[in-house]
């Protein structure tokens, strides 16, 4: 696999204050990353400096392309949905796919056309006359039929009913993803994206803590359920977190798991949504 993005110790300030510090990692091709934080975390201004929108310190090369010096060449090769995506509400749907023809060399017109009449989107509505799901899909449907290798979402689902979600994946993933195209998916939505993603990475106050495939992370990261009378044991195990579910205790372990501990209660496949929990509110971080 070739890598898509490298970026080398980013760093991005707001007056006094760091949103992103030291920042570094790789991105390659033919993957779904999911981008996961909490509100403040760092997500929409990692995506904001790849693509070029704000000052920044580091380096960041995508597709070969500097953000800062050739952004215009990037977004030949670049698809991007921002948190809030605003499309002009007088447009008609086709006027807009017209408007679309002209200022991208790489937008495919008929492809855009074929992913919307699979939807209850007619061509000839205005944008203010449609649900929010329902332009959200008309976004995707516009960035997807570009013919780009890196396609980043900035919580493009956000304020959708679980539906109209699922829809907005499935095209995703049918109509555009492949072994060549890589898509980065900030959101706060674990539990619906898990099945779709390859990797995972996690920021938290600025700096990444994780970023590994999906498939190392039940080597990486052992839970334990147990119950009352073992707590004083496990906390001697220092875990790198502990919550209460139903059954018991739970406690999830970073590195190199106690075997001694397994016979104290059962050991599970930690899930994504505690993970992100335990980094992101745990006294101690994983290593990237």
């Amino acid at each position: 696999m070739s890598e898509l993005v490298t970026i080398q110790n980013l760093s991005v300030s707001y007056g006094a204050k760091k949103a992103l510090h030291d920042v570094s990692f790789q991105l390659e091709s033919g993957r779904i990353i999911g981008l996961l934080g909490s509100n403040g975390a760092g997500k929409t201004t990692l995506m904001q400096a790849m693509m070029g929108l704000i000052p920044f310190s580091g380096e960041i090369n995508i597709l070969g392309f500097n953000p800062r010096t050739q952004r215009e060449a990037m977004l030949e090769h670049v698809s991007y949905i921002p948190d809030v995506a605003i499309l002009p509400p007088w447009i008609e749907v086709q006027q807009l796919l017209q408007l679309m023809s002209g200022l991208h060399p790489k937008f495919d017109r008929e492809l855009a056309q074929q992913k919307l009449a699979r939807t209850t989107i007619k061509l000839e509505s205005k944008v203010k006359q449609l649900s929010r799901g329902m332009i959200v899909q008309l976004h995707l449907a516009i960035i997807s039929a570009i013919d780009a290798k890196l396609m980043i979402l900035d919580e493009p689902t956000l304020g959708l009913d679980i539906p109209a979600r699922k829809a907005f994946y499935d095209m995703l993933v049918s109509d555009w993803c492949n072994d060549e195209r890589t898509v980065l998916i900030a959101t706060h939505q674990i539990d619906e994206i898990e099945n779709l993603l390859s990797d995972v990475m996690m920021i938290h106050h600025g700096a990444l803590v994780l970023h590994d495939q999906l498939c190392n992370l039940e080597e990486r990261y052992i839970g334990l359920r147990f119950g009352a009378e073992h707590s004083e044991a496990v906390t001697a195990a220092a875990p790198l977190h502990r919550f209460r579910q139903m059954g018991g205790e739970c406690a999830i372990f970073a590195g190199n798991f106690p075997t001694e501990l397994a016979s104290l209660g059962q050991t599970f496949r930690v899930e994504l949504a505690d993970l992100f929990v335990a980094l992101s509110q745990g006294e101690r971080h994983a290593t990237v």
